[in-house]
C-alpha cells in the first residue's frame, strides 16, 4: 500500500503534464488560425479597363449540337467569327476572398436576335452592364488567384432592351498590391428571352487602385 502511493502520484503527475502538453498545443493552433485569418487581405478599391470579345457562334454551335462535339470537332469560334470590344470594370473587396464587380462593356457586333426581330441590317452598338461577385480561391496576399463569377446585367441593342445571367471563371495576377492582370471568361445566359441571346464573352485587362 506505501508503495502504491508514490506510483499513482507520478501517474498522476504523468497524465498532468500529457493533458498540459496538449492544452498547450490547441491553443497555439487556435492562436495560429487567428493570427492567419486576421492577415488577409481585402481587395482595395480599384479600376480597370479590358479588352474583350463577343463569341456568339460557339455558343450556338454548342447549343445545336454538344460541348464534346465542338471540343471534338474543333468547331471553336475563331478570332475572326468574334466581335471585339472595350469594357470598364470597378472592383471592391467585400470580403478576403469575395470581391464585387461593376462591368460596363461596349462593342459593335451583329447580334442574333429570336423570333426574326426586324433589325437593320450591319453591326450596331451593343451596351451590357452588371454586377458580379467574384469568388476567389485565395485573398489579396497571394499573387495569383483563380476564381469564378456570378451576378446579373442589362444590355441594350438598337432599341432592344434585355436582361442576362453572367456566369465565369478568370485568372487574377496581382501586381506589387498596386495593381493587377486579369484574365475571364463569361457565358452569358439570356433571361428576356425574345430580346437576349447566349454568347460568350472574353476579356483581358489590368486594373490599378484607385483607393488606399
Amino acid at each position: 500500500m506505501i508503495l502504491l502511493v508514490p506510483r499513482l502520484y507520478f501517474c498522476f503527475l504523468y497524465q498532468t503534464t500529457i493533458m498540459k502538453n496538449i492544452i498547450a498545443c490547441m491553443l497555439f493552433l487556435c492562436l495560429l488560425t487567428c493570427d492567419i485569418s486576421a492577415q488577409e487581405q481585402l481587395r482595395p478599391k480599384a479600376l480597370g479597363v479590358s479588352f474583350i470579345m463577343n463569341d456568339f457562334t460557339t455558343a450556338e454551335r454548342i447549343r445545336t449540337s454538344s460541348l464534346a462535339t465542338v471540343f471534338s470537332d474543333k468547331q471553336w469560334a475563331k478570332f475572326n467569327e468574334m466581335s471585339p470590344g472595350l469594357a470598364v470594370t470597378y472592383f471592391q473587396g467585400l470580403k478576403p476572398r469575395i470581391d464585387f464587380a461593376g462591368t460596363l462593356a461596349a462593342s459593335y457586333v451583329s447580334y442574333p436576335l429570336r423570333n426574326d426581330k426586324p433589325t437593320e441590317s450591319g453591326d450596331a452598338l451593343l451596351l451590357e452592364g452588371d454586377a458580379s461577385g467574384n469568388f476567389k480561391m485565395f485573398d489579396e496576399s497571394y499573387w495569383l488567384t483563380p476564381y469564378a463569377s456570378a451576378g446579373v446585367g442589362i444590355s441594350k441593342y438598337k432599341s432592344y432592351w434585355a436582361a442576362y445571367v453572367p456566369l465565369g471563371l478568370g485568372l487574377k495576377l496581382n501586381l506589387f498590391d498596386e495593381a493587377s492582370v486579369f484574365v475571364a471568361g463569361q457565358y452569358r445566359v439570356p433571361v428576356s428571352y425574345e430580346t437576349a441571346n447566349y454568347h460568350f464573352m472574353y476579356s483581358f485587362g489590368i486594373s490599378g487602385v484607385i483607393g488606399k
